[in-house]
C-alpha cells in the first residue's frame, strides 16, 4: 500500500505520497502558518489533496516528541506546539490513526532505508538547520529512550568551552550553551555578527568564506570546531558506523572533508572510522522518513 508522510516544519509543510519501493507518486509543499490549530487545519488540508481517499496511512514527522507521560508534545523549536496533543488531534481532524515521530528520526529512518546510510547497523542523523537535532537507528530500528528523547544532542552542552563561549548564551529551553546555541544556522549569523559586526546568512558566509575572505573563514572555522567537539560525545557513547547530516547546513561541503580529521583530537579511540556523508535524499529525507514511519 502506498503510504502519506507529512514533515511538519517551521517554515513549511511538506507531504509525499510513497510507492512502497520508494518511488514518489505526488508531493506538495505548503508555507507553515502562525498558530496550533492553523497547523492543524493546513496539514489537515495536505492530506486531504495527498489521498482523496481518506484510506492511506500517514506519517508525520515533528520537531519535537510527545511526552510519555502527557502524551502533549515537548521539545518542540516551534513553541506553539509543545504542550499541545498533537497526535490525537491529528488523528481527529484526519479522521484515523496517524504514525508520528521526531523529524530527525525521520531522516534516520529515510536514510538508512534507501539513502546515504543504506543498511548500517549504527546511523546517527544530525538536523543542522534552524534548530539542531538528532536520531539514533539501531539494526534498523529507531532508538527514542525510555523518555523519548534519544538522540536529542542539539541541547548537550558544548562541551569544553573556553574563551569568548563563556558566559555561555542561554538556549529557547532555558538551558545555557545547548548546541543549538553554536551549530544552527541563527547560531552562526550571530557568531558572525558578534566577531565582525557585518549582518550576514550562513549561505552568505560560506560563499564569502570560498571567496577568500578571512573573517568568514574564522566564523565556518569556529563552526566546525564546535560541532567537531559536540558529535564527539555521539561517537564516544554510541560510536555510530555513519552520521548522515541534513538541514540547511548540510550543503556546507567542508563539513564532510574536515569533520572526521577533527572528531580524531576529542573521541576516544586511536582512530575515527565513522562515514560523515550528506543526506542522500536532501530536504526530501524528512518526509520520505516519515511516511516510511507505516512500513
Amino acid at each position: 500500500m502506498n503510504r502519506v508522510g507529512i514533515d511538519l516544519g517551521g517554515t513549511k509543510i511538506e507531504g509525499v505520497v510513497l510507492e512502497p519501493g520508494g518511488a514518489e507518486v505526488a508531493r506538495h509543499r505548503i508555507d507553515t502558518p502562525a498558530g496550533y490549530e492553523q497547523a492543524i487545519d493546513a496539514i489537515r488540508t495536505l492530506v486531504s489533496r495527498l489521498d482523496p481517499s481518506g484510506q492511506l496511512p500517514v506519517g508525520i514527522g515533528t520537531p519535537g516528541t510527545p511526552s510519555r507521560l502527557s502524551g502533549l508534545m515537548k521539545n518542540c523549536n516551534s513553541t506553539c506546539l509543545n504542550g499541545q496533543p498533537l497526535q490525537t488531534d491529528l488523528q481527529t481532524a484526519l479522521g484515523r490513526r496517524i504514525a508520528l515521530a521526531n523529524d530527525a528520526n525521520c531522516l534516520a529512518l529515510s536514510e538508512w532505508t534507501d539513502g546515504a546510510a543504506a543498511g548500517a547497523d549504527v546511523v546517527f542523523a544530525v538536523i543542522l538547520g534552524t534548530g539542531v537535532g538528532g536520531g539514533l537507528l539501531v539494526n534498523g530500528r529507531l532508538v527514542e529512550g525510555a523518555g523519548g528523547v534519544g538522540g536529542e544532542w542539539g541541547h548537550i552542552a558544548l562541551p569544553c568551552p573556553s574563551g569568548d563561549e563563556l558566559p555561555a548564551p542561554v538556549c529557547y529551553c532555558g538551558r545555557g550553551g545547548c548546541m543549538e546555541c553554536w551549530c544552527s544556522g541563527p547560531a552562526m549569523a550571530a557568531d558572525h555578527l558578534r566577531t565582525t559586526g557585518h549582518t550576514l546568512s550562513p549561505p552568505d558566509i560560506v560563499e564569502q568564506a570560498r571567496s577568500g575572505d578571512g573573517s568568514a573563514h574564522a566564523t565556518i572555522e569556529q563552526w566546525l570546531d564546535r560541532l567537531a567537539r559536540g558529535l564527539s560525545v555521539v561517537c564516544n557513547i554510541v560510536d555510530p558506523d555513519v552520521i548522515v547530516i541534513g538541514g540547511g547546513l548540510s550543503k556546507i561541503d567542508v563539513i564532510y572533508k574536515e569533520l572526521p580529521g577533527r572528531l580524531q583530537a576529542h573521541v576516544f579511540s586511536d582512530e575515527v572510522v565513522v562515514r560523515i556523508v550528506p543526506a542522500m535524499h536532501g530536504d526530501a529525507s524528512g518526509v520520505r522518513g516519515a511516511a516510511r514511519l507505516n512500513d
